[in-house]
């Protein structure tokens, strides 16, 4: 995965991007590839937390690439064979990552993200009926269903965990790009189905960047959903060929594990 880009925010965003935070963080966007035509990750770190603790609600990210498991045989990194070449592993922060040890694709090696639901029926009606989802595949017996927006994009699993979502501490959202003319009518579909929109119509900053306005929306089950302009987001998600060296300062900058050190202290664990 390649650094696409790295930005730094001194107080918290008004949608609420790094959590319940109203303090200093940053955001890192990692992926195969430019955010126009691939899945990428957006990692957050809050300035002063130590931990989160993670529920069941990510289930974990699916990738098709032989190079990843031998990358992670070579490092000595701990892999489990769940099912004939197909390896789990386990990111620091506990993260749960599929490797299908198959020739990595030419186009995105990300091949699907998982969920957990309480209610698989209630759930793909909600992703599929409101939300315009394919429904690519449905498995009642293992109580999974694989949706998307396109063939050739990353597809989103959800799958049962039989009870009830436990969000954790964790605060991730699932986005997509859309033309900016349809966000208000996807937030007057979700007022007219009686669904929860978590944060109305707004626009957010980027220092020195685009401005995006979006719509977060929550599915049954409270997992957030972000639609944002494609407009701007294309301008603002242009790959930063100073990315990773705005990374490597800004870590090099981070003293506070030996603040807290040095003062006898813990991060708070959130």
């Amino acid at each position: 995965l390649q650094v696409l880009r790295h930005e730094e925010f001194e107080e918290g965003c008004k949608a609420a991007c790094n959590g319940p935070y109203d303090g200093k963080w940053s955001k890192t966007m990692v992926g195969y590839g430019p955010e126009d035509n691939h899945f990428v990750a957006e990692l957050t770190y809050n300035y002063g937390i130590g931990e989160y603790r993670l529920g069941n609600d990510f289930l974990g990210i699916t990738l098709v690439s032989s190079q990843a498991v031998s990358n992670a045989k070579k490092m000595g990194w701990p892999l489990k064979e769940i099912t004939s070449g197909v390896f789990e592993t386990e990111a620091p922060g506990g993260y749960k990552f599929y490797l299908e040890d198959k020739e990595q694709p030419k186009k995105d090696p990300v091949w699907k993200v998982t969920l957990g639901v309480s209610d698989l029926q209630k759930s793909v009606s909600y992703w599929s009926g409101l939300l315009g989802m394919k429904i690519y595949e449905k498995d009642e017996e293992k109580q999974r269903a694989l949706l998307g927006y396109a063939d050739n994009q990353c597809k989103l699993e959800l799958k049962a965990v039989g009870g009830a979502v436990d969000h954790g501490t964790a605060f991730g959202r699932i986005a997509f790009s859309c033309p900016k003319a349809e966000l208000p009518n996807i937030e007057a579909l979700m007022k007219k189905e009686n669904q929860k929109i978590l944060t109305p119509l707004v626009s957010l900053d980027t220092p020195g960047k685009a401005t995006v306005q979006v719509v977060i929306l929550a599915d049954p089950d409270g997992h957030e959903i972000c639609f944002v302009g494609d407009e701007a987001f294309r301008e603002l998600s242009k790959v930063d060929p100073g990315g990773e060296k705005l990374l490597d300062d800004a870590m090099a900058a981070d003293k506070s594990d030996k603040w807290f050190a040095d003062h006898n202290m813990k991060k708070v664990s959130a």
